[in-house]
C-alpha cells in the first residue's frame, strides 16, 4: 500500500464585502495553516482568475477542495476552468442549514458565530480528508510526507498556497493613513 500523502489544493471564495465569503476564507485559513498544514496549500481565487502559472500547475496535479460562499460557486468553476480537478466541494451555506444558530456578521472580522461556523466547516473538510467521502469520492490524505511540494515542483519559485498574503487575510492589509487592524503583520 502506497502511504504517500497528498497534497490536496484549498481555493476558497473571495466574496468580499459578504459573511459567508469571510466565512469561506477563515475556514480555508483554519484548514490550512492548523488542521492539515502539511496537506494542504491555499491558493487563492485571484491567482486563478489572473491565470496564475504557479497556480494552474499546482491544480494541474493536486485534487482540490472548493468552499464557495454563494450559489454561483466560483471558486469551483475557476478551478474547473484552470483545469484542475475539484475533488470535494463545499458551501459555506449547506453547512449553515445544519447549524443555523451559528449565524455569521461582519465582514472585515466575523462575530464569534461566523468564526464558529468557519471552524465547524474547517474541521468537516479535515474529516472529509482523513476519511474519505463516499458521495464524492474523495480519498484520505495518507501519512508521510513523500508528495510535499519543493521549490522546483512549481514554476522554480516558492509553491503557491500556504502564504496568507496571497489569499489577502484582513489582518494582513494596512491601508495608507490608517492604523493597522489588530493582529496586522506589518510589511
Amino acid at each position: 500500500m502506497n502511504t504517500a500523502k497528498t497534497c490536496v489544493v484549498v481555493v476558497p471564495c473571495s466574496g468580499i464585502g459578504k459573511p459567508f465569503g469571510s466565512v469561506s476564507r477563515e475556514a480555508a485559513y483554519e484548514l490550512c495553516d492548523e488542521l492539515r498544514p502539511g496537506t494542504t496549500r491555499l491558493v487563492a481565487l485571484a491567482k486563478l482568475v489572473l491565470g496564475d502559472p504557479e497556480a494552474r500547475e499546482l491544480l494541474a496535479h493536486h485534487p482540490a477542495v472548493t468552499i464557495d460562499g454563494c450559489k454561483q460557486m466560483c471558486a469551483s468553476k475557476m478551478v474547473h476552468q484552470s483545469g484542475g480537478t475539484v475533488a470535494h466541494e463545499v458551501a459555506v451555506l449547506d453547512v449553515f442549514r445544519r447549524h443555523k444558530d451559528l449565524k455569521p456578521e461582519g465582514i472585515a472580522e466575523l462575530n464569534e458565530a461566523g468564526l464558529k461556523l468557519a471552524r465547524v466547516l474547517a474541521a468537516e473538510v479535515a474529516e472529509s480528508l482523513d476519511g474519505g467521502d463516499r458521495k464524492t469520492g474523495f480519498q484520505p490524505v495518507r501519512e508521510d510526507g513523500a508528495s510535499r511540494l519543493s521549490a522546483n515542483e512549481t514554476t522554480g519559485s516558492k509553491p503557491v498556497g500556504h502564504d496568507r498574503q496571497d489569499a489577502c487575510h484582513p489582518a494582513n492589509r494596512t491601508v495608507p493613513g490608517e492604523p493597522p487592524m489588530k493582529g496586522a503583520k506589518h510589511v
